[in-house]
């Protein structure tokens, strides 16, 4: 019989952290912040079909680093439950508190009985009604959560950037000023020599959180609207393609206004993208 080398638990611990933080750091930073409109998300992505950013229900954003399919079988799994609450309760009850709770459960069990941990680090947030109101909540591979204060950041280099969203972020910032402090943020690391680095449109993953909609308030910035934001120009709502519209048309459309109670969710979104709708740009 062979001799099974033993290990304490503190030693396995300790390797199952390293091991995800490692596989963490090789990624893409992603980062999150609140603005005078709501919640925006911008993630470097160099892919136009795997989403770092998506919809999770009507109010509820995710973002995520790491391993791909890890982090979209969590999304899935969001997406499923915020659904199933939302359609025995009321939409309302469905809030990123209980998400990041759930998620917090899933990743602490995946680290502590399984050998591998999921390289994965997420955050869920939720816009309010003001930005004082906005609720950030950043959940790493151990299933650890923390309320972030007004923005966040995660991926590699994640300290470097948050120390520039640090210094410089203001809750009563524009949409425009909101882009350009969190791409000045991401260039900052990866550049030769220390320098900082030019990060193109189309390197990029935008979406925002906005307050001023009811409904779904999810929509990506993508194409001319995103190009003008990076221009120091300001988006309008005729600019900006609202979720599900983008790409389907050739260019971006003007937002329909949407009901108190809106009929779809997320998971329908899923549900087209599996159909075989490859002219979409959206996976909510």
């Amino acid at each position: 019989m062979a001799m099974q080398f033993y290990a304490s638990p503190e030693q396995i611990m300790r390797d199952r952290s390293e091991l995800a933080r490692k596989g963490i750091a090789r990624g893409r930073s992603a980062l999150v912040l609140s603005f005078e409109g709501g919640v925006l998300f911008v993630a470097e992505n160099l892919s136009s079909a795997l989403h770092k950013v998506s919809e999770i229900y009507d109010r509820i954003g995710f973002a995520a680093v790491g391993r791909y399919n890890e982090f979209e079988n969590l999304r899935r799994a969001g997406v499923r439950m915020a659904d199933l609450n939302g359609l025995s309760y009321d939409r309302r009850d469905v809030t990123g508190r209980a998400l990041a709770n759930a998620y917090a459960q899933t990743l602490g069990s995946i680290f502590t009985e399984q050998s591998k941990p999921f390289e994965v680090e997420i955050c869920v947030a939720e816009v309010g009604l003001e930005p004082a109101a906005d609720e950030i909540y950043r959940l790493t591979y151990d299933g650890s959560v923390t309320d972030e204060p007004g923005w966040m950041a995660m991926g590699g280099h994640a300290e470097t950037i948050a120390g520039v969203l640090r210094t410089d972020h203001r809750a009563d910032m524009s949409l425009s000023d909101a882009v350009g402090l969190a791409v000045r943020a991401l260039a900052e690391v990866g550049g030769e020599n220390g320098a900082t680095r030019s990060i193109a449109a189309n390197q990029l993953e935008v979406a925002v959180l906005d307050r001023r909609r009811r409904g779904r308030t999810f929509r990506r910035i993508t194409g001319a609207a995103l190009t003008a934001l990076l221009d120091g120009g300001a988006a309008t709502s005729a600019d900006e393609p609202s979720s599900g519209e983008a790409g389907r048309s050739g260019g971006p459309r003007v937002p329909e206004s949407t009901p108190e109670k809106p009929t779809s969710s997320a998971a329908s979104a899923d549900l087209e993208d599996a159909a075989g709708d490859s002219g979409t740009t959206e996976q909510d």
